[in-house]
């Protein structure tokens, strides 16, 4: 198979928004087919083509890194899953819980998990709940956490590069395991964008500050 007949297989799939297919760039087809190719198929890349490069900083076998977990009832078993993959990969994981299919609320393990990742205990967070939403906005009001629900190989790609996310939110009952665990693997091995999603993301922090000092004033 070469990587074109691969990338358009990939694009042919992506979900339909009303009328308006999702587009992304030749430079992000190029990074999920070479995903797929190298962690889900175990190929190399095609000859001739450029391979996926990262900051070291991203390589979790160079440098260590530290990822905060955490899950409601309803994401209490992909939690496990991912978990397991992550310490395979030679992350540190820790985990927020919960530990149980027990019911629990999902704001108090968003807190858990956007409290770490905003207070630079570790650099990412992922969490799990039954659509991905709730844990999303819970985790989004708290300073410095930019969350963001991703269902499939694009948006983990586009919340990264583009919107510097450090939080993943899934859902569980939307997205199966096996595609839970493509995506939080890919997400982990993007890198933030530079230039102008740099730019982009540092007006979203601007916003974030003046509310800050609103409260503050009051």
């Amino acid at each position: 198979l070469s990587i074109w007949r691969l990338g358009n297989c990939a694009a042919s799939r992506l979900p339909r928004i009303g009328a308006t297919r999702m587009s992304m760039s030749e430079g992000e087809v190029r990074k999920i087919v070479e995903y797929v190719l190298q962690h889900t198929l175990g190929l190399a890349a095609p000859t001739g083509q450029s391979t996926v490069s990262h900051p070291q900083q991203d390589q979790p076998d160079q440098e260590r890194r530290t990822v905060a977990i955490g899950a409601d009832h309803g994401g209490y078993s992909l939690k496990e899953s991912l978990k397991s993959l992550m310490t395979q990969r030679g992350y540190d994981v820790v985990d927020c819980g919960t530990d149980s299919a027990e019911p629990v609320d999902y704001p108090d393990t968003a807190y858990a998990v956007a409290q770490l990742v905003s207070s630079g205990q570790v650099r990412e967070g992922i969490l799990i709940d039954g659509a991905g939403i709730g844990s999303c906005i819970a985790a989004n009001k708290v300073p410095g956490v930019r969350a963001s629900m991703c269902y499939n190989q694009v948006t983990a790609v586009n919340s990264r590069e583009h919107n510097h996310a450090n939080v993943l939110t899934l859902g569980s009952g939307l997205i199966d395991h096996n595609l839970a665990r493509q995506i939080m693997m890919l997400w982990l091995q993007t890198s933030y964008g530079e230039d102008r999603h740099a730019r982009r993301v540092e007006k979203i922090a601007a916003i974030e500050r003046r509310f800050q000092k609103t409260n503050h004033a009051s």
